[in-house]
């Protein structure tokens, strides 16, 4: 009898705790707590388009984007002006890949959430981390989308325009055309033999984390740094591409950069990337066990026929 009542008990205390915990997400969805709020220091979070963009598909990148109300964000529109302004490209690009970008209080860090990964073909969340830190943009999310395979360079220059239209945000303008190299040199490389995007990422993000703890002061303590990284990470590149390697961190050094500001974030990039290369040589392996496994037996077998 008394393990009946104590069953009874704890039957209703919990029955009690779920009236309760239901009862204040109620009260919760009511008084609308659970929308976001949204940061007055910052404004609303910036929305911007690709200029190209159908209206049927500018509709397509609100849904991917989650804009259900267009007064909580501020919608602007990129175009071949602010490629040549950010970026000194072409004004006459088709620009699809867009962009939100909502910032965040000093020391909340980077965030990248690209929504259509199957169309952006060539940058990953890591380049754009990289040149984004570059640009001087620490503290915020970004989320990219594109309803059509991009490259996704062209959002590089969506997420710079937002950042600007932002409340007392300036970007250096000399600062995002050095990141804008960053990427396109990293891009590059990642199409290289014996290298891929992974790889290229964490090259960048260790190169800038010596600087952070070298702070070397000449062109020649720099070349150091780059050839001890590329030695360290065993990497190989082309004395042509070591070069431009060597002169975008020149330039980078230049216009003084400090990424000791960012030391936390590249720590952070470092793990994702180094995970993500481990799981990936994880696989291999496993797919060369299965290999070896089918190889043998198909030996197994013909060695009774023979």
């Amino acid at each position: 009898m008394k393990r009946f009542y104590e069953r009874t008990f704890v039957a209703i205390l919990l029955a009690l705790i779920l009236t309760i915990s239901s009862t204040s997400m109620v009260f919760a969805d009511t008084n609308g707590n659970n929308e976001e709020s949204i940061n007055e220091k910052f404004g609303l979070p910036i929305v911007v388009y690709g200029e190209a963009l159908s209206a049927a598909q500018k509709d397509e990148v609100r849904k991917l984007l989650k804009v259900t109300d267009t007064s909580k964000v501020k919608e602007i529109t990129v175009s071949g002006e602010d490629l040549v302004k950010y970026i000194k490209g072409d004004r006459h690009s088709n620009m699809y890949s867009s962009a939100k970008i909502t910032r965040k209080d000093s020391g909340e860090g980077l965030i990248i959430n690209q929504v259509t990964p199957e169309n952006i073909t060539e940058v990953t969340d890591e380049m754009y981390a990289n040149a984004l830190l570059t640009a001087g943009i620490q503290d915020a999310v970004v989320d990219v989308a594109s309803p059509v395979k991009v490259s996704g360079h062209s959002a590089l220059v969506g997420i710079y325009k937002a950042y600007d239209e932002g409340e007392g945000a300036t970007l250096n303008l000399e600062r995002t055309e050095v990141a804008n190299e960053e990427l396109n040199l990293a891009t590059d490389l990642a199409k290289k033999e014996g290298l891929n995007q992974d790889k290229v990422s964490e090259l960048l993000t260790e190169i800038k984390k010596e600087i952070a703890e070298q702070n070397p002061a000449t062109k020649e303590e720099l070349v150091a740094l780059i050839d001890e990284k590329l030695k360290t990470l065993e990497l190989s590149l082309s004395p042509e591409d070591r070069q431009l390697l060597i002169d975008l961190f020149e330039k980078m050094r230049d216009l003084n950069i400090n990424f000791d500001n960012v030391k936390s974030q590249l720590e952070n990039l470092t793990q994702d990337i180094q995970q993500r290369i481990e799981e990936a040589v994880g696989d291999k392996n496993f797919l060369q066990k299965v290999a070896d496994f089918f190889r043998d037996l198909i030996e197994s077998i013909k060695s009774i026929f023979a």
